[in-house]
């Protein structure tokens, strides 16, 4: 076994859940820095690793593992659900309105108002969650070009 699949196993185990093969998979194929995969590129993954995996295991297990805190799910306005392994602090997102990339953002240093509501309605405030959106330099690059080409 290797450091990275024990780390898994240790993981599942703290949390509380049984280890499986296809909730090892899901769990690994959401791992990796940076990385926000949809469902069906979690899918995608797992089977690589497992051979066969059915779209309901995939969805059963997300729910399962978002459940017990291991992976956060991110759905920003009009795109499909994402899931990553970056769970625990309270960072942000900026997603691409072109082509739908996206990538953590650290919070605000210093003061952040969007931590402290301007009214809590008597709620007691656990997180707080932004959704930058703008172009990926890759979308500039080709509208940049398609701007120079009708030109």
């Amino acid at each position: 076994m290797t450091s990275e699949e024990n780390a898994l196993h240790l993981s599942l185990q703290k949390a509380g859940l049984r280890i499986t093969a296809p909730r090892l998979a899901v769990l690994q194929a959401v791992q990796g820095e940076g990385q926000h995969r949809d469902a069906e590129a979690v899918a995608r993954v797992a089977r690589l690793r497992l051979g066969a995996l059915s779209t309901q295991a995939v969805y059963d297990n997300l729910a399962v593992l978002e459940e017990a805190g291991l992976i956060r799910r991110i759905q920003p306005s009009g795109h499909p659900a994402r899931y990553e392994a970056r769970v625990g602090d309270n960072h942000h997102h900026i997603v691409c309105r072109n082509c739908g990339s996206m990538a953590d953002v650290d919070c605000a240093v210093g003061m952040a108002p969007c931590l402290e509501p301007s009214a809590s309605h008597n709620f007691i405030v656990q997180e707080a969650e932004v959704i930058y959106w703008g172009l990926c330099p890759q979308c500039q690059h080709e509208t940049l070009a398609n701007k120079n080409k009708r030109e």
